[in-house]
């Protein structure tokens, strides 16, 4: 009766009027098509209560369920990637709250967890299948390099706040383990194919094939993308990409074996200012970086018995850039395990590993320049959790890493848990957990000038390694409640305060005259120091409600307040501004779903982030549409609109030409999958 109503009020009201009501007649639309329930040839989504059943493993490196897990744990499936219409992994993170990704220009981005975002994202752990990114040179992650076949995503499992007792160095913010399919899941053929206004072309091609025993697949991905909107000329920032790999599963009683391997080539075009020792002392260079690597991994797992296992990873990771201002090559060498026990009344989870990563820099221009060229960082690590089961409620969970690095030796990254599960699916947890980011080659053997004054008498800044830099510690205490109200309705809240001690900041400046090479000049040396400490106080609110069995409504607020300041007795407060100021206080995500009859779905997401100071980024609000329809059981064809609420706006960060507006921009996907 009331699809009937729906439908007469939609023929009386809109039929003749549409342009007057235009967001009202959408809805009744809407209502007045869709089925009670799909067809059960419909592509799967997870609901609400099996969402919450879905086994973890970030937060604590054995499975656990959302429910069974006190940390500020989020995660993004499969058919949220495929609803958003996103073509590359810092897109699909924005489905998560309490993560800032904002976009530098078409390759760059800047991604954060509860702050402190940058094109690095030194603060937070990225992995993928267990197999660490983080780069030691600049002490972070080059995202524009990270890419898969975004169908063979199994989930991405986003831990917010310190990972460091389990995952160590660097997981300090969070950590985000990005876990694809096993090769069972993928037997068969894949061709995807995408072509817009920025997104020029993206191809995949993947198959595979299983066994009672074993499973493999390839695959192939290249990409071409466009520039983004420069005000000042200059359309530099075109990114292209082929990537190519493999995974094979091999599954022998209580035994299983993963291998899996990448390679690829990357080409971002950037845009660097180049300091000289001759005139005219600086320069601007539109230039290409090319990005080349290769990965292998390896990883055996056997069950003993229920909750009781052994897992053994080993991997190799080739990295390789060059480019206008600097060339570098690493080569690391991981090798990792863990094995869990279960006790009475107890689960005793502990591992240890060992990391060899030696680089060699290349330097390109005088300006530019880490000290010494060759470097070897050496990592040892051991750590143990044990979750002491309290009564059939409570829980709390102890443990602590240890590790050993090339820079500050000995490290330790406690934490301390508290789970409560709660009648009627609730759960309350509460937890404190001490994490490092330890130095990198930035921090200790970084050598750059940059121009300060170009006439007469010529001053240059010499920006400098440290060779006392020190870790940076943090110091979090989280508290979170998640329930299930019916069928429908879940909320999650997570609120922290994060005290840090010693972020990267500029020490103070010692003078001197310099007869060559070139011009004699004048240099302004500042080294990087342990120069700015303070806190960080937040809350995440994140609501998800199924209003009808075809329209889903998912909805985030995070909240950010930072508190810094500068170490008594420093002059720079460049630093600290920057902090203050390079993080949105507040960040709204609303995402609307609906599941419409003959295969259809249309999808929203709207975005508000507030202003950025330090970034000359004003607040802006943007929306996201997708429409996609799955002709047949094996096609799917999608139209997606990004940023479609105005023509450019900027993100983050500049150049030296200045800020970079991010497009809106159109484009069209095709899939087909047997």
């Amino acid at each position: 009766m009331l699809k009937e109503s729906h439908s007469r009020i939609y023929a009386r009201v809109c039929r003749p009027s549409w342009r007057t009501w235009p967001g009202v007649c959408v809805w009744l639309f809407v209502a007045s098509t869709a089925s009670a329930q799909q067809s059960v040839d419909e592509l799967k989504r997870l609901t609400l209560e099996e969402l919450t059943q879905v086994d973890i493993t970030t937060a604590t490196r054995v499975p656990a369920t959302v429910w069974d897990t006190p940390a500020a744990v989020y995660v993004i499936t499969q058919d949220d990637i495929r609803r958003s219409g996103a073509t590359s992994l810092p897109e699909i993170l924005r489905l998560a709250p309490g993560i800032e990704v904002m976009r530098i220009d078409s390759s760059h981005w800047a991604v954060g967890i509860r702050g402190f975002a940058d094109q690095f994202s030194k603060s937070v752990l990225v992995l993928i299948d267990g197999r660490s990114v983080y780069t030691p040179l600049f002490a972070g992650v080059y995202w524009q390099v990270q890419d898969t076949v975004l169908e063979d995503i199994d989930h991405i499992e986003i831990i917010r706040g310190p990972g460091g007792t389990v995952w160590g160095s660097n997981a300090v913010n969070g950590v985000i383990n990005i876990i694809t399919k096993s090769a069972r899941d993928t037997a068969g053929t894949l061709v995807s194919a995408t072509s817009g206004s920025l997104n020029h072309g993206i191809g995949e091609v993947r198959y595979g094939s299983a066994t009672d025993t074993s499973a493999y697949r390839v695959y192939g991905k290249a990409f071409a993308r466009g520039p983004q909107d420069h005000a000042m000329g200059g359309d530099y920032d075109d990114w292209r990409e082929a990537q190519g790999g493999f995974r094979a599963d091999w599954t022998q009683g209580p035994d299983s074996i993963t291998v899996q391997g990448d390679a690829y080539r990357t080409v971002d075009g950037s845009q660097i200012q180049i300091a000289s020792f001759t005139p005219p002392f600086t320069s601007i260079v539109n230039g290409d970086v090319t990005f080349t690597g290769a990965n292998i991994l390896a990883r055996w797992k056997r069950e003993f018995a229920p909750k009781s296992d052994f897992t053994l990873q080993v991997y190799w990771d080739h990295t390789g850039q060059t480019g206008p201002q600097a060339g570098d090559v690493r080569d690391t060498v991981d090798v990792d395990f863990v094995e869990q026990l279960p006790l009475p009344r107890n689960r005793l989870v502990f591992g240890g590993g060992a990391r060899v990563s030696p680089d060699r820099f290349t330097q390109v221009v005088a300006s530019t320049n880490f000290i010494p060229a060759d470097s070897t960082l050496n990592l040892f690590s051991a750590f143990v959790q044990d979750e002491i089961a309290v009564s059939r409620a409570v829980s709390v969970t102890l443990g602590s890493k240890v590790e050993h690095n090339s820079y500050t030796g000995l490290e330790v990254q406690p934490t301390a848990r508290l789970r409560w599960n709660q009648p009627g699916r609730q759960t309350a947890w509460a937890a404190i957990t001490r994490a490092v980011r330890t130095p990198a080659r930035i921090d200790r053997d970084f050598d750059l000038f940059l121009l300060a004054h170009g006439t007469p008498p010529i001053v240059f800044a010499q920006v400098v390694g440290n060779s006392d830099f020190e870790s940076v510690p943090l110091l979090g205490t989280e508290a979170g409640y998640r329930a299930l109200f019916g069928p429908r309705l879940s909320l999650d809240v997570a609120a922290f305060h994060n005290r840090y001690d010693g972020l990267n900041g500029l020490g103070n400046t010692t003078i001197a005259s310099v007869p060559g090479p070139g011009v004699p000049h004048i240099v302004g040396t500042l080294p990087w120091v342990n120069a700015v400490d303070g806190t960080t106080d937040g809350v995440e609110i994140t609501p998800d409600w199924q209003a009808a069995p075809w329209w889903q409504l998912r909805g985030s607020y995070s909240y950010l307040h930072l508190d810094l300041h500068t170490r008594p007795g420093l002059t720079d407060l460049t630093s600290e501004r920057t902090y203050l100021g390079s993080s949105p206080n507040h960040q709204v995500v609303v995402t609307s779903q609906f599941t419409l009859p003959r295969r259809i779905d249309f999808d929203q997401t709207f975005r508000h982030i507030s202003a950025l100071p330090a970034q000359l980024v004003p607040a802006y609000n943007t929306v996201d549409v997708r429409l996609g329809w799955r002709a047949t059981r094996a096609v799917e064809v999608s139209l997606v609109g990004r940023n479609m609420l105005d023509p450019s706006h900027p993100e983050f960060g500049t150049v030296p030409t200045g800020l970079v507006g991010i497009k809106r921009s159109v484009y069209a996907q095709a899939r087909w999958m047997r």
